[in-house]
């Protein structure tokens, strides 16, 4: 229930063209049949969701700011 973060569906794969300029993190994942291992695959833009968009959220958070503020 984490408000950036997107579980895509079955048989889509993250691109970073649906995470430009956005806070959100989208996630994907398989299972490999073959050797039973999960593959995690994600997309963010970096510049968004890296340290400034961080440091935005953790302040909305210190403050009792809704947590998605100035980040949508």
């Amino acid at each position: 229930d984490e408000p950036f973060v997107r579980l895509l569906p079955e048989g889509t794969l993250p691109d970073t063209k649906h995470v430009t300029q956005t806070n959100y993190l989208d996630l994907a994942w398989r299972l490999d049949r073959r050797t039973g291992r999960l593959i995690v695959m994600s997309a963010i833009d970096n510049l968004v969701k890296g340290a400034s968009g961080q440091a935005v959220q953790s302040f909305n958070i210190l403050c009792g700011f809704d947590e998605t503020a100035g980040l949508t």
